[in-house]
């Protein structure tokens, strides 16, 4: 018997709500048990740039400080976290392994658990430190999966080029592969 893989999005406060918004459109299509955690900033940012409400997805959205979340425990087996978009604020502190908040301590879990972490960050340019940052958690077994779409798919709406982004993400979690325009199709 096999069961539904078990994903945390987090919603850092960066920009690129858009990103988080089409994982959890494409999440809906697959059997996954999905969780939300979404910082008091990405929630601005989500009201400010998707015109979606957070709340229309059928998940559990846990606040930033609920402690008690499953996912905040290693006793409680997830599959894997996405933190989508990931402000370089909280880069530093999951490098660093300052779990101020639900999502800092979900990678903290996530890593001492050696489960699957992607973290998409959206900035520039970078600076060093935020390049070492992505070093340390690189070298802790984090998959870095830069906002940088791919042009090849020949994409005609700001959605699509997004999507090739987010297909990359699925392609990392444990789901069965979602159809999308690969190279070389």
């Amino acid at each position: 018997m096999t069961t539904s893989p078990k994903i945390v999005v987090a919603i850092s406060g960066a920009s690129g709500a858009i990103y988080a918004k089409r994982l959890l459109d494409h999440l809906r299509q697959t059997p996954a048990t999905v969780a939300i955690v979404i910082s008091d900033h990405a929630r601005q940012i989500w009201n400010a740039e998707v015109e979606t409400n957070i709340q229309s997805y059928d998940y559990k959205i846990y606040d930033k400080h609920d402690f008690s979340a499953p996912f905040a425990s290693g006793s409680n087996v997830w599959d894997a976290l996405a933190i989508v978009p990931c402000s370089m604020g909280m880069l530093g502190r999951i490098a660093h392994g300052y779990s101020d908040d639900l999502i800092a301590r979900a990678a903290d879990v996530f890593m001492k658990e050696r489960r699957k972490i992607i973290v998409m960050p959206r900035e520039t340019p970078l600076n060093l430190i935020h390049i070492e940052n992505m070093k340390l958690v690189t070298l802790a077994g984090i998959t870095i999966m830069p906002a940088m779409p791919s042009f090849y798919s020949g994409a005609k709406t700001l959605e699509e080029a997004v999507d090739t982004v987010i297909h990359r993400v699925l392609d990392h979690l444990p789901l069965e592969r979602i159809r999308s325009s690969r190279w070389g199709d």
